[in-house]
């Protein structure tokens, strides 16, 4: 046998590794009142924007804030919040968040790449480890809410942050009006019913287009689909979000469109999405 055969760890080495991460992991979420995930079963509908959008909403809420990039292979958070240039920073095994605004703070990998256009090429395992090392070793402190965007899909990212908080409020599912995107959208409400993940709503995304010129909304994509689908799974419905051509621009020049707009009709229906979110019942120890 050689050295690095025997030096394999044994079945019960492992289980009382992963028992002493999980012990750190639930450590480090503790002083985190409310955690949710925010996922779709389709790419492409804005999930990022939504979740940096509510994120920034509800700090303006006056509410201490996370958010916490979990898609591997295109993190756009950074880039949504001009931070691209940011590090991460700690020693041992604490990372800390990049702070973007008093009680906001980000984490993505993302801030691991010295290139933003290096292509992050791993596996599975992979994944499962890199986000279980971000729920494990970053230092969030006391924070309201930490809010996790994952990438498309019911795969290994919203996967392993499931079964990894035990504690996780929900989930805020994204679609966009049409049909085409619900059939995939009601993939993650299946998902969520499986692993008996509470549905915290269905958010329509791109619903109706604002005009630039007159004000008033266009049906382009429809509008509706969300709530149907709500209604006919039996979740709540958290309203629509307009599309509006600075939305894009915002995403692009990294500042929250909440923030840069803050008297559209868009960011009134982001402000109306979180109440039922701040409404969440506060958990006991």
């Amino acid at each position: 046998m050689s050295a690095q055969q025997s030096a394999a760890p044994s079945d019960e080495e492992m289980q009382e590794r992963r028992k002493k991460e999980q012990i750190q992991l639930t450590d480090r979420m503790r002083p985190i009142k409310h955690k949710i995930i925010v996922m779709s079963g389709k790419g492409g509908v804005g999930k990022s924007t939504v979740s940096t959008n509510l994120a920034i909403a509800l700090s303006q809420a006056g509410k201490r804030v996370g958010l916490l990039d979990v898609d591997i292979h295109g993190p756009s958070i950074p880039k949504m919040l001009n931070l691209e240039d940011r590090r991460i920073t700690g020693s041992g095994d604490t990372l800390l968040p990049v702070e973007l605004l008093k009680d906001f703070k980000v984490m993505s990998i993302g801030f691991l790449l010295k290139n933003q256009e290096d292509a992050v090429i791993v596996r599975g395992p992979m994944k499962y480890h890199t986000i279980r090392q971000f729920l494990k070793d970053v230092a969030w402190g006391e924070l309201d809410y930490l809010i996790i965007d994952s990438p498309p899909g019911t795969g290994d990212e919203p996967l392993t942050v499931v079964q990894s908080i035990e504690d996780l409020d929900g989930a805020i599912i994204v679609t966009t009006p049409q049909q085409v995107a619900i059939s995939d959208v009601n993939k993650s409400i299946t998902f969520c019913n499986k692993l008996d993940l509470p549905i915290i709503g269905v958010l329509e995304n791109m619903s109706g287009f604002i005009c630039p010129h007159c004000g008033k909304p266009v049906d382009i994509f429809s509008v509706g689909g969300g709530k149907r689908l709500a209604d006919e799974k039996g979740v709540p419905f958290l309203g629509c979000i307009p599309l509006d051509l600075e939305i894009v621009k915002s995403g692009d020049n990294g500042v929250p469109y909440v923030k840069a707009f803050p008297d559209s009709p868009t960011t009134k229906a982001f402000r109306e999405a979180i109440y039922p979110i701040v409404c969440l019942p506060e958990r006991s120890d």
